[in-house]
């Protein structure tokens, strides 16, 4: 391909992108799907889990009293788009107790539209070459972890956990109120992952990516299969897939992206490798429930 063709590709790909506007959210909320109750024999006592998807990567995670935020991103462009509306809009957020970033692109790390949300304070646990921007955003409490390393906010720990995609990236495990719960970011999956369930053994919740994305080819996100396969890994005792319906425009949907992974076929793979896992494909504002009988 010649330097004209490059540079023209380019700027159809700059014109089609258009400006960062609201990303549309859902008026009122889906009705909540059935608790899920885990067997009392199975683990320690733990406080109510709950996981509301609000689009793409980002999730509303309730850990007893605490709300977590993950990979905020409540905005579109002509060439990003959630590909849903927004489960919870942002100016309709609780009040958070931490917010969680893995990597510093636009789809998980919207922090110029999330500099709306009013508490500049709330604690930040972010992946590498994310601290300055959000400092730049107004967050005054923000702080970077690099794999293995943990942080304490309040009565949650957070633990950065290894990650892949093309720029540098972590995945988190939370921990708090006797659960731990997996975000995995959009991460490929990686042989270092072997390492989680030797260091955490006992995982209530895995949130994952399912779509393959590959861009020019190259693969950036783990697939559903793959996807099925950590959660076997991790042995969690619930799954939720997400990142399934991100699209861009055509131009990049034509010549750049590919997406292969479904959340149906995560959660038959799932029932394959590992049984016991219960998987449950939410939809945007759907609130699940999990606690121990």
């Amino acid at each position: 391909m010649n330097r004209l063709t490059v540079s023209l590709l380019c700027a159809l790909l700059l014109s089609a992108c258009g400006g960062r506007v609201p990303a549309p959210a859902l008026t009122t909320a889906p009705p909540a799907p059935a608790p899920i109750v885990l067997p009392a024999a199975n683990g320690p006592a733990m406080a109510e889990l709950a996981v509301t998807r609000i689009a793409h990567a980002t999730v509303l995670l309730e850990m007893g009293d605490k709300r977590i935020l993950t990979d905020p991103w409540f905005s579109k462009t002509g060439a990003y788009n959630p590909g849903e509306k927004l489960g919870i809009a942002l100016e309709n957020l609780p009040k958070l107790d931490l917010v969680i970033g893995s990597h510093a692109h636009y789809d998980h790390f919207d922090i110029e539209t999330f500099a709306a949300y009013p508490d500049k304070a709330v604690p930040m646990i972010v992946g590498p070459d994310m601290q300055e921007k959000a400092r730049e955003a107004g967050f005054t409490n923000v702080r970077e972890l690099k794999v293995w390393q943990s942080a304490t906010v309040g009565d949650i720990t957070v633990t950065a956990c290894p990650g892949a995609h093309g720029v540098d990236e972590v995945t988190y495990m939370l921990q708090a109120y006797g659960s731990t719960v997996y975000f995995g970011g959009d991460s490929k999956l990686i042989p270092e992952m072997d390492e989680l369930p030797k260091r955490f053994p006992s995982v209530q919740l895995a949130l994952l990516s399912v779509n393959g994305l590959t861009a020019m080819g190259s693969q950036k996100v783990m697939n559903d299969v793959e996807a099925a396969q950590l959660a076997s890994k991790l042995k969690a005792e619930v799954a939720v897939p997400f990142h399934y319906r991100f699209h861009g425009n055509w131009f990049t949907e034509t010549f750049i992206l590919s997406h292969e992974g479904t959340p149906e076929r995560f959660a038959e793979e799932t029932r394959k490798l590992t049984p016991s896992t219960q998987v449950r494909q939410l939809e945007p504002g759907e609130r699940l429930v999990i606690k121990r009988g």
